[in-house]
């Protein structure tokens, strides 16, 4: 026990030093928050898509609103990514949708189902995993949706789904821009909950100078909409910035990559 509490004290006194260190260099603390499952379920939507936050809305492809939910979010000013369907290792099949990424699938097969999916998620910039903690294990499949991504200059979020992804290596050995997720929100349905998650991803982002969020509309879409705006008082005070994910890389990587 007392190993323990010395443990946990000096990492409390670590992450004061990162936090101080962060600010002592001048660096403005941003963070993201990426609301996944646009396109598909109801419950939020309006309240994210029409509120003051600048969250970057993840798009499911193949939907009846994949494009009407990416206009109106591009229309109001807010970044579009693809929320990429991938098959996990448990979990029915029809909460991925109409194509989704599966192991069985050859890597050309992926390629055009990767295409597709971007058609049909206007002004995407981006793309992360929708569930997928089988499918990004597969080398040979990451591989593809990653070269993909390269030819298109999108940038990639690693949802986060599996420890053992192979997105960072594949990503960093061909040069697309990629970031982690480091908080769900809403993987508890409360509205008390998802602002200690908030609270959690401002401790990383004093820590790391940025964080990344993922929260959903849908069946928990109005309980994460209600935490995260009722958190954002919090955010100012510890002069932490919203902004879309696209801004948490590297200018100079981002000006690199997407030149023609």
């Amino acid at each position: 026990m007392k190993k323990f509490a010395l443990f946990l004290i000096a990492f409390l006194v670590i992450s004061g030093q990162s936090t101080v260190s962060a600010a002592a260099e001048g660096k403005q603390l941003k963070a993201a928050i990426i609301i996944d499952d646009f396109g598909g379920g109801t419950g939020g939507v309006r309240d994210f898509l029409e509120g003051e936050i600048p969250i970057t809305a993840a798009v499911m492809p193949f939907t009846e609103n994949s494009k009407k939910h990416a206009k109106w979010a591009h229309k109001n000013g807010f970044e579009v990514m693809v929320h990429l369907p991938m098959q996990p290792k448990r979990g029915k099949r029809s909460w991925l949708g109409p194509k989704p990424i599966t192991v069985d699938l050859t890597p050309q097969e992926v390629k055009r189902r990767v295409e597709e999916a971007i058609e049909s998620v206007p002004y995407a910039v981006g793309l992360n995993n929708h569930m997928g903690s089988l499918a990004v294990e597969n080398e040979k499949i990451v591989r593809a949706i990653v070269e993909v991504a390269k030819e298109r200059k999108m940038y990639i979020i690693d949802s986060g789904t599996s420890s053992k992804s192979k997105f960072p290596v594949i990503a960093n050995e061909l040069g697309v821009p990629l970031l982690k997720r480091d908080v769900f929100l809403d993987d508890i349905s409360s509205s008390t909950h998802v602002r200690k998650q908030m609270e959690r991803l401002a401790k990383v982002t004093e820590i790391k100078g940025k964080g990344i969020a993922i929260g959903h509309v849908g069946v928990t879409g109005k309980v994460c909409s209600v935490g995260v705006f009722q958190a954002m008082d919090e955010f100012k005070k510890r002069n932490i910035k919203i902004v879309p994910v696209s801004q948490l890389f590297a200018t100079k990587l981002m000006e690199q990559y997407i030149k023609p």
